[in-house]
């Protein structure tokens, strides 16, 4: 059985990586280009605050 304490650590660790595919998705379907450079990457972990 996982103690309360770290399954709340766990549920905020989660969610924190949610949002962050969420920002690159977001990012990647309104990229003209194929790939997202890395460049523009960095520019979207800064602004959520993953920089």
């Amino acid at each position: 059985m996982t103690p309360v304490g770290s399954a709340t650590v766990q549920d905020h660790v989660a969610l924190a990586e949610i949002e962050l595919c969420g920002e690159l998705i977001i990012a990647a379907s309104a990229a003209l280009e194929d790939r997202l450079s890395q460049d523009r990457i960095d520019e979207v972990l800064l602004g959520i605050g993953w920089g």
